[in-house]
């Protein structure tokens, strides 16, 4: 099979599409293949020589996909060869088959395209266990995305509003600003111009939010802690604003606060599997009645991953970014 090959560590320009092996298919295993597959910040950085994939993971880029079922390993019951599905990858996406767990497949949302489905896995996988499974937003609470207009924070919109929640979010241009709020955001907030804090404070009765959901890490810490309410949780999933900052605890006693971080990628496979099954019941719904829609700015062919790393690294685009073999 074709797939994007990382030659050495570097810039985009290290991305090219080479013949490799097929994947090897482990029993508990469904082998698709790939229609399309998504960019994530962590394709970036694995290109970079950081965040390596888990042991016994594809050595390719890519954490989800959509397509179609080539093959089953003997103990997958509950797909068969011709299914449509999108998947959520430890890694291979960018590559015309790729293996994956079955516990991590899942079906095609009702109503979504086949490319569009690419756009969904990692972005639901991560939301869904972040700020509902682990922070516990609930109906009527306060949410503050940061990265308003990126994959995740475009899908944090949708699914936050449609779960009754009041959304503010922070982007870096009026034109990001104006389209998170034409899917649902309450607040729109320009982090080049404003104060974030003191918009929240303002917004809020000076009482700030409930959850917010970090990006940034260390440079945002101190006004992420700022900006939360009584009982508010911090939930940090990325480091873009560094990951070394000083603490000061008196405010998480005074207030209750809770801080977590998570990724996805090294989580077992147990526990992947427990949150697709929550996506699939909680989040497909919610698209299925075009609640939450997928949000893709451009497609590349597969052959272009280079030029879609360039886009990202930009920050230019808004949603998510597709690869199509």
């Amino acid at each position: 099979m074709k797939a994007i090959v990382i030659t050495s560590p570097g810039g985009p320009e290290v991305l090219q599409l080479q013949e490799v092996e097929d994947p090897q298919l482990r029993d508990d295993e469904v082998l698709i293949g790939v229609h399309a597959t998504a960019l994530n910040r962590a394709d970036t950085l694995q290109r970079k020589g950081f965040h390596p994939p888990p042991k016994g993971a594809s050595p390719y880029l890519g954490l989800e996909c959509s397509g179609t079922v080539l093959s089953i390993g003997k103990n997958v019951s509950k797909w068969k060869i011709g299914d449509q599905v999108c998947a959520l990858l430890a890694g291979g996406g960018y590559a015309e088959k790729v293996a994956v767990p079955s516990g991590q497949v899942l079906p095609i949302p009702p109503g979504v395209s086949l490319t569009d489905a690419a756009s969904f896995p990692e972005v639901a996988c991560t939301v869904w266990s972040t700020i509902f499974m682990t922070s516990r937003l609930s109906q009527g609470e306060t949410l503050l995305i940061h990265g308003g207009s990126s994959g995740i924070g475009t899908f944090a919109i949708q699914i936050a509003k449609y779960r009754g929640a009041r959304v503010y979010v922070t982007a870096g241009s009026e034109e990001k600003l104006a389209f998170c709020k034409s899917i649902g955001a309450d607040v729109a907030i320009n982090y080049k111009t404003e104060d974030f804090v003191a918009r929240v404070k303002e917004e809020t009765g000076g009482q700030g939010v409930d959850v917010i959901l970090d990006c940034m890490g260390a440079s945002y810490y101190q006004r992420n802690i700022d900006s939360l309410n009584l009982d508010g949780r911090l939930f940090i999933i990325g480091f873009q604003g560094g990951v070394t900052t000083e603490v000061d605890f008196r405010p998480l006693l005074a207030k209750r606060l809770t801080v977590q971080a998570a990724g996805l990628r090294n989580r077992s496979l147990e526990n992947k599997a427990v949150i697709i099954s929550e996506v699939e019941k909680n989040v497909w719904p919610a698209i299925a009645e075009g609640k939450v829609k997928p949000v893709v700015y451009k497609s590349f062919p597969l052959a272009e991953a280079a030029e879609a790393h360039l886009l990202m690294e930009s920050s230019e685009h808004i949603g998510k970014i597709l690869l199509v073999p």
